[in-house]
């Protein structure tokens, strides 16, 4: 998966972690009695949920298991960036669409005055919209990319020929 990107929530573990929130927000508003995929971003939220978790079983099924040749890997790599790079923008517009949910919510009447949440709230959000730009930055630039090691390019060489139905020495089998 060399130039997708892992972090929190990769793994089995993870994604128990995301069910579980998932299922706590759907716990809380049941008992406020509060209405569920009501707003852009409960639906931003659950697409993003969604999305993650076909990109983790699609990464883990054409990665992982032994079963995809070479040429699928590589012609499947870089829409497997694309989603990651997508859903992790997907990922921030939520948080930034809840944060303003929730402004609009408690403060309403009162935001406009500069209050310390609403300050606070925005610092956050400007915060996200940089670290945003800053991965966004950072996927985008070669130099920044982990060069393989020789024993991956012996690997993806020796694994390449024999799916492809060649020997590793070179001649066909």
């Amino acid at each position: 998966m060399d130039g997708g990107m892992d972090g929190a929530g990769s793994g089995p573990g993870g994604n128990g972690l995301l069910s579980a929130g998932i299922v706590a927000v759907f716990e809380s508003h049941r008992t406020k009695g509060i209405p569920d995929m009501y707003s852009l971003h409960s639906w931003c939220g659950m697409a993003a949920f969604v999305l993650y978790l076909l990109q983790w079983l699609l990464g883990f099924g054409f990665f992982l298991l032994p079963g995809a040749s070479f040429s699928l890997r590589s012609r499947y790599k870089p829409q497997h960036v694309f989603f990651g790079v997508a859903l992790f923008a997907l990922s921030i517009a939520a948080c930034l669409l809840g944060i303003t949910e929730m402004l609009l919510f408690n403060i309403r009447d009162s935001y406009s005055q500069f209050v310390p949440e609403g300050v606070l709230a925005n610092t956050l959000g400007v915060l996200l919209v940089a670290f945003g730009l800053v991965v966004g930055y950072v996927l985008t630039r070669d130099d920044w990319k982990r060069p393989p090691l020789a024993e991956e390019l012996a690997l993806s060489m020796d694994f390449k020929t024999l799916t492809e139905g060649e020997s590793p020495g070179g001649g066909s089998q």
